[in-house]
C-alpha cells in the first residue's frame, strides 16, 4: 500500500489535531507555547563499496591525479521524515488562545438619540369626507357586540369593524344633509337618546366610585357575617285549577293516600310530575306571600287543612322539614349586596336631583294628578319599588284610605 503524498500526510495530521484540540481544555491567556520538539538526527548513510581496479592501464595523466577515496554522501531526507518538522501541530496549539483576547468595545455615543415621536392617544383610523373615526369609536363599537364576536382576534376584528363605522359614518352624513335630524319625531327620538347618555354619566359619576370591593366587604361584615341565616323550609306542593280538586285531593291524602303519587297524577305544575311535587328548601321571600305564610305556618308532616289560593291555582301544601339556613358566603352574596348598593345610590342621586324642583303631574284629560302612596314589595331593598325600578324615599305623609272590598 503506498504511503500517503506529503500534502495528504499533512491534512490528515490536521484533522487529528483539530479533532484532539476540540476534546482537550482550552489554553490559558499568556500561556506559553509548547516546546518544539528537537529534530531527528539524519541517520549517516552506509559507504558504498569502491569500484574494482580495471585490467586496463590508466593513461599517464590518470595516473598522475591521486585517487580520492569516495566520501560518504549525504542521506536525502525522505518526504516521510520530514513530517514531524512540520510546524502545523506545534504552532496549531498557541493560536487557540486568539477567542479569549477581548476584541475591545466600540464607545457608546454619547449623544442621545432623538426620542421619536410619540404617537397620539387616539390616533385617527379612517376618515369619511370631513368627519373622523378614531380608535375609541372602535373601542365603543366593540363593547356592543356579542361575546362570541369580541373573541375574535383583532387582525380579524378590526377591519370588520372599521368598514361597519364607515358604513354608518356615511349614512349619518347623507341623512344631516337632507334634514332629518331637523323632523320633530326623529330629533325627538335624537333627544330621548341624550337623555339616556346623561342620566347614565350622572349616575355612573355617583355611584360607581363606592361599589368598591372594599366597600362590598364591608357591607358583608355588616350584614351578614356571623349571623345566623333565615329560616327555611322543605315543602311540596300539589297545584290544581280550582278549589273542589284541592278539597278532593286534601281528602284523599287525609285517608293515607301518598303525596308523591297524587302529585305526579294531578299537579299541574311540571315539577309534580317528576319529583312528587317537591320544592327543596326556600326562604320565606323566595315564594308568594300567601303561599309562604302558608307553608311556614305548618309543622313538618302535615299538610294545609284548606287549599292555597294564589294568582297560578290553588295549592294543597306539605311541609317535610325545616332548618335555619347557614351564614351565607361572602361570594354566594357579592352580587346581590352589589346591586343594593346600586339601588341605594340611584334613590340618593333622585333624591338630590329633584331636591328644590317643583314636580307636578296631571291626568290624560289635563287636570291634576293626585299622588298615591307608593306600594312596595315585601322584602325589596330600600328605594325599590314594583319592576325593580329604584326611585327616591316616599316622604311621610297621610295615607288615602282604602276602597271598600279591597
Amino acid at each position: 500500500m503506498r504511503r500517503p503524498s506529503l500534502p495528504a500526510a499533512a491534512a490528515v495530521l490536521l484533522l487529528s489535531t483539530t479533532a484532539a484540540l476540540a476534546q482537550a481544555p482550552a489554553p490559558r491567556p499568556g500561556a506559553q507555547p509548547a516546546a518544539r520538539p528537537p529534530a531527528p538526527a539524519a541517520q549517516p548513510a552506509a559507504p558504498r563499496p569502491a569500484a574494482p581496479a580495471s585490467a586496463t592501464p590508466a593513461p599517464a595523466a590518470a595516473a598522475a591525479v591521486p585517487a580520492v577515496p569516495d566520501a560518504p554522501v549525504p542521506a536525502q531526507p525522505v518526504p516521510v521524515q520530514a513530517a514531524p518538522a512540520q510546524p502545523v501541530p506545534t504552532q496549531a496549539v498557541p493560536t487557540q488562545a486568539v477567542p479569549a483576547q477581548a476584541v475591545p468595545a466600540q464607545p457608546v455615543p454619547t449623544q442621545p438619540v432623538p426620542a421619536a415621536a410619540a404617537a397620539p392617544a387616539d390616533p385617527v383610523v379612517a376618515r369619511v369626507g370631513t368627519e373622523e373615526i378614531r380608535v375609541s369609536d372602535l373601542t365603543d363599537a366593540a363593547q356592543s357586540l356579542p361575546e362570541e364576536l369580541r373573541g375574535l382576534p383583532p387582525p380579524v376584528l378590526f377591519p370588520m369593524l372599521l368598514d361597519q363605522l364607515v358604513d354608518r359614518r356615511a349614512i349619518i352624513i347623507a341623512a344631516r344633509r337632507d334634514g332629518l335630524d331637523r323632523e320633530p319625531g326623529v330629533s325627538r327620538q335624537i333627544g330621548r337618546a341624550t337623555d339616556n347618555v346623561l342620566q347614565n354619566a350622572l349616575l355612573t359619576r355617583e355611584i360607581a366610585p363606592g361599589l368598591t370591593d372594599e366597600a362590598i366587604k364591608a357591607r358583608y361584615e355588616r350584614d351578614f357575617a356571623g349571623k345566623s341565616g333565615e329560616p327555611e323550609v322543605h315543602a311540596r306542593h300539589i297545584l290544581v285549577a280550582d278549589e273542589d280538586a284541592a278539597k278532593r285531593i286534601i281528602a284523599e291524602l287525609k285517608g293515607g293516600a301518598d303525596f308523591a303519587e297524587l302529585a305526579k297524577k294531578n299537579s299541574t305544575d311540571p315539577a309534580g310530575s317528576t319529583n312528587g311535587g317537591d320544592l327543596g328548601f326556600f326562604k320565606r321571600g323566595d315564594m308568594l306571600p300567601e303561599f309562604a305564610e302558608a307553608a311556614f305556618g305548618l309543622q313538618p308532616g302535615a299538610i294545609t287543612e284548606a287549599p292555597v289560593k294564589t294568582r297560578f291555582g290553588w295549592h294543597v301544601i306539605k311541609l317535610e322539614e325545616t332548618r335555619t339556613a347557614p351564614a351565607a358566603a361572602f361570594e354566594t352574596v357579592r352580587d346581590e349586596i352589589r346591586q343594593a348598593m346600586i339601588q341605594e345610590g340611584v334613590a340618593r342621586v333622585l333624591a338630590s336631583a329633584k331636591q328644590g324642583l317643583q314636580v307636578q303631574k296631571f291626568n290624560l284629560d289635563g287636570t291634576p294628578m293626585q299622588e298615591a302612596p307608593v306600594q312596595v314589595l315585601p322584602g325589596a331593598p330600600p328605594g325599590a319599588v314594583p319592576g325593580g325600578l329604584p326611585v327616591a324615599p316616599a316622604v311621610p305623609g297621610p295615607v288615602a284610605p282604602a276602597a271598600p272590598g279591597k
